[in-house]
């Protein structure tokens, strides 16, 4: 209601999970890891520890 925005993780109704965060693609792409990658439809999105620590309750474990 205060009109600011924060980050968030929630379930979709097929099941998926959107993440809402600060969007970081230019700045971390060349930062990923070799095992890792990405599509160029895909970005990369920071959401902070306490975001991820708080949603840990509400994701499945299968």
């Amino acid at each position: 209601m205060s009109g600011q925005c924060c980050p968030d993780i929630f379930e979709l109704s097929d099941g998926s999970f959107a993440v809402v965060g600060r969007e970081a693609t230019a700045e971390l792409d060349s930062e990923l890891p070799p095992d890792a990658s990405r599509a160029d439809y895909e970005r990369i999105v920071v959401i902070t520890r306490e975001t991820l620590i708080a949603a840990k309750k509400d994701i499945p474990d299968a």
